[in-house]
Formats: C-alpha cells, sequence, structure tokens
C-alpha cells in the first residue's frame, strides 16, 4: 500500500516561487503520478502528471510556469512552481494520475496574496 505525503506549501507574494514535494512511502517507479489543487468553493482539478518514463502534461492555467518532476531513487515527486498569481490559491495533493481515492493525503496549502 503506498501512502503519500506532501510538503512544501506556505505563503507567498505574486510572483513568487514554491516547490511541492511529495514523498511516497511504497513503490511508484512505475506509476504515472500527479499533482492537483483544490480552491475554496470549487472542484478538486488536475495540475500537472508525469509518467513512469518522465512524459509530461499541464493544465492550460499553468504552462510555461510549473515544472513536475520526480525522483524515483527518492521515491519523491516534485512540483516547481514560479510566477504564482492569486488565483493558484489552493490545497495541492499529489496521487496517481488515475486520481485513486485510496491515495488521497492531507495536502499542503499554496495562499498566494501580497
Amino acid at each position: 500500500q503506498v501512502q503519500l505525503v506532501e510538503s512544501g506549501g506556505g505563503l507567498v507574494q505574486p510572483g513568487g516561487s514554491l516547490r511541492l514535494s511529495c514523498k511516497a512511502y511504497g513503490f511508484i517507479s512505475d506509476r504515472h503520478l500527479g499533482w492537483f489543487r483544490q480552491a475554496p468553493g470549487k472542484e478538486r482539478e488536475a495540475v500537472s502528471s508525469i509518467s513512469f518514463s518522465g512524459s509530461t502534461y499541464y493544465a492550460d492555467s499553468v504552462k510555461g510556469r510549473f515544472t513536475i518532476s520526480r525522483d524515483n531513487a527518492k521515491n519523491t515527486l516534485y512540483l516547481q512552481m514560479n510566477s504564482l498569481k492569486p488565483e493558484d490559491t489552493a490545497v495541492y495533493y499529489c496521487n496517481d494520475a488515475r486520481a485513486l481515492a485510496n491515495l488521497w493525503g492531507q495536502g499542503t496549502q499554496v495562499t498566494v496574496s501580497s
């Protein structure tokens, strides 16, 4: 059974950067992994994903600003977020790219505000 723990969130000013990490306890090297986010009053949405071979996907809203990466040796998934905007404010979660119900963790809060 895989457990995912997100970290790295915080309060940042517009235009700033944050790097999120997702530590996996369990085997993830063959999984297609993703980052998701949920803003207050909105449904959870997919932000980015990366396959076991390194192919990536980005939502249009973050393309060119966010970069997803993974280190299989460390069982860790990352999301580098640059040029942050207030509309990026949300709780960010990592999961299998299929958004498996049994893998949701607590998430990490990202707040973009001046």
